[in-house]
Parts: structure tokens; sequence; C-alpha cells
């Protein structure tokens, strides 16, 4: 018998290995963050008790959601059982405007359900030249409100309960501001994952500030670094060009609904928080 169901927190962490398995490439410690976005947002489908298939529908606000950590597992796949709890999850959306990152290959599917392209966002890996920068420093409780409100004009969406908890230290998840003279120049948020440090979101007024971000970001964590960027952010996917870093799969930016404004990201220097829940 197949039951469609809330996920709970243990599953989400059993659910973000199979993301990894996928090559998706997320976060030591992104279920915690994931969790507290919305718990009542995590999905899975089980056949005969075991796990077969997850999705996420975060509620981020009264307004919006975003939709994320849709996989079956192999053994389940061509069965409908994932298109039938794409469906019971969505209902936890309501009214709301929904968005998603899917596979380019997967568009006409989601179009099918009401989604529609608006833009698309890439994905830059590699390494860069390690530099720390004196005016660059950790973010602190009080930073929190004001880098939720930059970010949000940045994607043209809030996203306060995720990005509370993003914006908090974490053991492998730390939160860096750019300070200027006249205020905060930029910042960003860097995690380590199964492989390398991803950076996001990343906001920059300018492209030293967004370069100094990066290659601080570099020196403090090793490895090579990802970043995710929409293709409103086209002076940083030049500048992840100009640096070496090597583009990698595409994903496409889909809503239900009245689509959300693209902010200020086109003007700007902005990589998205997370592929997952936006």
């Amino acid at each position: 018998m197949v039951v469609f169901r809330n996920a709970t927190q243990d599953e989400l962490a059993a659910i973000l290995e199979w993301a990894a398995r996928e090559g998706w490439n997320p976060g030591l410690q992104d279920a915690a963050a994931f969790w507290q976005a919305d718990p009542g947002g995590f999905f899975v489908a089980t056949v005969e008790d075991q796990l077969a298939a997850a999705i996420s529908v975060v509620n981020h606000t009264e307004v919006f959601a975003f939709l994320g950590l849709y996989i079956a597992l192999p053994t389940f796949r061509g069965q409908g059982i994932g298109y039938r709890l794409w469906q019971h999850a969505l209902k936890h959306a309501g009214a709301r405007v929904v968005g998603l990152d899917g596979v380019p290959d997967q568009q006409a599917n989601y179009a099918a359900s009401g989604f529609e392209l608006v833009t698309a966002t890439t994905r830059f890996t590699g390494q860069v030249a390690a530099a720390d920068h004196a005016v660059i420093r950790r973010a602190g409780p009080a930073d929190v409100a004001a880098l939720i409100d930059r970010e949000a004009a940045a994607s043209g969406v809030r996203k306060p309960r995720y990005l509370q908890a993003w914006f908090t230290s974490a053991d492998s998840r730390q939160t860096w501001v750019m300070q200027g003279t006249g205020g905060i120049d930029g910042f960003c948020t860097s995690r380590r994952c199964r492989e390398g440090v991803k950076i996001g979101p990343l906001y920059a007024e300018t492209a030293e500030a967004a370069q100094a971000l990066i290659a601080h970001v570099a020196a403090k964590m090793d490895g090579p670094v990802t970043l995710d960027v929409p293709d409103t952010s086209a002076p940083l996917k030049a500048m992840c060009q100009e640096m070496g870093l090597m583009s990698g799969f595409a994903t496409a930016r889909m809503y239900r609904g009245t689509p959300v404004p693209v902010g200020q990201a086109q003007s700007g220097y902005f990589a998205v928080s997370t592929l997952e829940l936006g």
C-alpha cells in the first residue's frame, strides 16, 4: 500500500542523503536549517512502510512557497508514485505562488502542472585564489534582519524563517559581511558540502565586493567553491567565467501563479541560497 504523509526531521536527513547520491551535493548541515523553514513542508511516499519518494513544498510566507527535493528512489520510479506525492504535497501551499528550480528536461511536466518558465540558474564550480580581507567579518545576530531584507530585495521574495536559520552560524556554515564606510557592501553564506564549499546567498553592490567575498570564503574553507547564479544576475555570471569557474548543469526557475519579480539581481551580483528552498 502506498501512503503519502509528512516527513520527520530524521527522514529529511535521509532525503538529503538521496540528494547527495543524485549528485546534488547538499551541505553537511542543511537538514536543521531546512526544517526550521517549515516543519510541515516535507513529504514522503512509503510503500509497505518503506520510503519510496520525497518532495518539499516549503511555505516561506503567506503568499509564497518553494518546491524542491523531488526524488523517487530508482526502485520506485515509473510507477506514478512521485507524481501522486507531488499532487499531495502541493496542497500544502494552498493559494500561494509556488516556485521551483527544475531540470530543463522536466519543464514540460512542470508546465502541465501550471508552472511557467521565468528564468534559469547556472551552477559554477572551481578553485579561486584565496585572500583574507580585513573588512569582511562574521555576521552576528544583530545583522540577520538586514541581511534578510537585502536578500529579499535581490531575489524578489522574502524567506524569513529559512534565512533566520541559514544566517545563524553552524559548525560547517558561516555568513560573512563586508563592511563598507557607509554600511554593508555585500554578504554571503558559505557552507561545507559533500564536495567543496557552496556560496549562497551572495549579494554584493560591486564587482570588487563580490570578488572579495568569494576569495575570503576560499581562504576560510578549503576546496572548490560553487555558486548557483540566476540569469538575472548577468554581472556575476560574467565574473564567474572570468575567474575560471566551470559552468555545470542549469536549472529552470518556474512559478505557479503570478511570477515573482526578479528584484534587483539584474543590476547587482547575486547567487541564490539553495536550489532546494530558493
